[in-house]
């Protein structure tokens, strides 16, 4: 007897190799997917912009690296001693305004790089409601706990989105022709727009996917929030805020992700990495004994072997990791 409802999840569409290079944009649930991807040993540029919610910003973020649009003091704003950009999340921010320059130009170059190589875009969007800045009427990314009088609140509609990515896409594709793209809706619930109104945010994204995918080929849609809400429905794999999911929650996805998009060589290869991975986490009583020594060495001829069969993998922090402990 089952006791769940199962998500029927993507049976048929490309995969993705260790060879392709991938871009991750979105919320905070794209950066638990992208260093699950990175610890695994994938290419990933994750948010170049840091988090970002909304798909409108996540757009113009994108028209910016494809532009390779750096920025200058003009675009930044200074508040009590700190500087930051509405574009970028808080980690850009610096008591300096050259820092604050230097942090976001040199993701821009990074990211205009990797974008214009990437094989895959994965997109997680989380809310269809925007800010826009009241002064010029520009949706921000992020509002740094400004003051609301500052800002205009209002939802998009899946049609004003669909409209915005139906020819960013087509420019992307013009730039790389095997690109594929995957959308996800973040299974993150935002309560502060209410139950209501976040079932109807997440409704807009939703159907712009929809509209997306099913004009566009090479564009994917996984249902990361419908495994959240109704295949694991209990609060037991939510966070203590009741909003995030849990750490067994995030690893279920990850599993349900791999299973969709990962080939059964590279599935093989996830398990094999995974013994090395907690092999090199694994702290032992005694570091100097022989039994230590000779298990470390063990580890380091699994990674030198699976080097040999990919050799595009880096996997020098992991042989230096390894190297360091046998001399302790």
């Amino acid at each position: 007897m089952e006791f769940r409802t199962k998500v029927e999840l993507p049976a048929k569409g490309p995969k993705i190799q260790h060879t392709d290079r991938l871009m991750i944009w979105g919320s905070c649930f794209s950066e638990h997917i992208g260093n699950l991807l990175a610890e695994h040993k994938f290419s990933c540029d994750v948010n170049p912009f840091g988090v970002l919610y909304n798909p409108m910003s996540i757009a113009t973020s994108i028209q910016c690296l494809l532009k390779k649009v750096l920025y200058r003091e003009k675009d930044l704003r200074e508040e009590q001693g700190i500087w930051y950009s509405l574009m970028h999340h808080s980690t850009f921010s610096s008591h300096k305004a050259e820092d604050c320059l230097q942090k976001i130009n040199q993701r821009i170059e990074q990211g205009h790089e990797h974008l214009n190589q990437a094989d895959w875009i994965i997109f997680t969007w989380g809310s269809s409601f925007v800010y826009t800045w009241k002064e010029n009427g520009e949706i921000v990314g992020n509002c740094h706990k400004l003051p609301s009088r500052l800002f205009e609140r209002k939802m998009v509609s899946a049609d004003e989105i669909t409209a915005i990515y139906l020819p960013l896409l087509q420019e992307l594709k013009a730039v790389r022709p095997n690109l594929q793209c995957l959308f996800t809706v973040s299974p993150i619930r935002h309560l502060k727009d209410g139950l209501h109104g976040n079932q109807l945010s997440k409704a807009n994204l939703l159907i712009a996917i929809d509209q997306i995918c099913r004009q566009m080929d090479f564009c994917h849609y996984f249902p990361s929030y419908e495994i959240m809400i109704d295949e694991l429905r209990d609060y037991r794999f939510y966070a203590d805020d009741m909003m995030h999911p849990s750490p067994l929650a995030i690893q279920y996805i990850w599993e349900c992700f791999c299973n969709c998009y990962f080939t059964p060589s590279t599935l093989s290869f996830l398990k094999e990495w995974n013994k090395i991975r907690q092999g090199l986490a694994h702290r032992p009583f005694n570091p100097e004994s022989e039994a230590y020594q000779t298990f470390l060495s063990q580890i380091l001829l699994k990674i030198e072997d699976l080097k040999e069969k990919l050799p595009y993998l880096d996997v020098q922090k992991e042989i230096k990791l390894c190297q360091a402990q046998s001399k302790k």
